[in-house]
């Protein structure tokens, strides 16, 4: 008995974590398509088949064809081209937004769930005040502050997504620090700072690389509705949500303009939704052994 005990192989949390999460064929599907927007992103300039840039005022509007695959725009510029390098603004503000949001979220969270009181009555009710604006009213008014362009596009969509880390990490160290092996560091006289790095946060992993995924859809989502309304990326720079509202003009007679980015949104949003969901689901404690 004691031999066949022995000879178990012994299997990893994150070994375990991801026999969970390639049994689920729509993370998977979520996991390629996340994959196939950052290749596009690092490759794009030898995927582009022309400069995104580049006006040829003969062909514009031109159908998806032999000459444009996808068409071309309102001032002759390939779509195709445009939309791969697209990609590359989606993925920048998606992930530094979410970075910054993550930072901010996650340092707010931990010392008011952890301190609790009055330092927890403070930062919770400012997140509140952030929360109880409509996500892109708040976004429109600190872009409307701040100016637009790509860096404050991604502050803006980073702050509005702080509040909602702030209360998941909030509640992950309040739970975390009620268990025992907590309470027997802070027995043994460890400082606080060494309880919350080395014993709180690692525990709080899970819950914020599934946010951090789901919220990238979001972050992606915002930034094409800031550059559809002029907020967020100005051009020439190529950006799927100032395409999509260019391209709004010519949609009875060129609705290839608007479509394509519109489905590159869609593709993307998709694609990190899968991802974050399949996250969840094979990160789940309930499912752990």
């Amino acid at each position: 008995m004691t031999a066949a005990v022995q000879g178990t192989p012994h299997v990893s949390a994150g070994a375990a974590m991801w026999k969970r999460f390639r049994r689920n064929r729509l993370a998977l599907m979520g996991l390629v398509i996340v994959g196939f927007l950052m290749v596009l992103a690092i490759l794009s300039p030898m995927l582009a088949p022309a400069d995104p840039a580049r006006q040829t005022l003969d062909d514009k509007r031109m159908a998806p064809g032999i000459k444009y695959k996808l068409g071309a725009d309102e001032f002759g510029r390939d779509i195709a081209s445009r939309l791969i390098y697209g990609s590359r603004v989606a993925l920048v503000v998606g992930l530094v937004s979410v970075l910054i949001a993550l930072l901010l979220g996650t340092a707010l969270g931990t010392v008011a769930g952890y301190l609790g009181g009055g330092v927890d009555e403070v930062v919770m009710r400012a997140m509140d005040v952030l929360l109880a604006f409509p996500y892109l009213l708040l976004a429109i008014a600190i872009v409307s502050a701040l100016g637009p362009g790509l860096a404050n596009t991604i502050l803006a969509v980073g702050i509005w997504a702080t509040p909602a880390f702030a209360r998941v990490v909030r509640g992950s160290v309040i739970s975390v620090k009620e268990q025992e092996y907590v309470q027997a560091a802070r027995a043994i006289g460890a400082s606080t700072s060494r309880i919350i790095v080395r014993h709180v946060l690692p525990n709080c992993i899970s819950v914020v690389v599934v946010y951090s995924a789901l919220y990238m859809a979001s972050a992606i989502l915002l930034e094409a509705a800031l550059s559809f309304l002029g907020l967020g990326i100005q051009p020439p720079t190529p950006s799927w949500g100032l395409m999509v509202s260019t391209g709004r003009d010519y949609l009875v007679i060129a609705p290839h303009i608007a479509t394509f980015p519109g489905l590159a949104i869609a593709f993307a949003v998709l694609g990190f939704n899968l991802l974050g969901d399949g996250l969840r689901d094979a990160l789940d404690p309930k499912l752990r052994t």
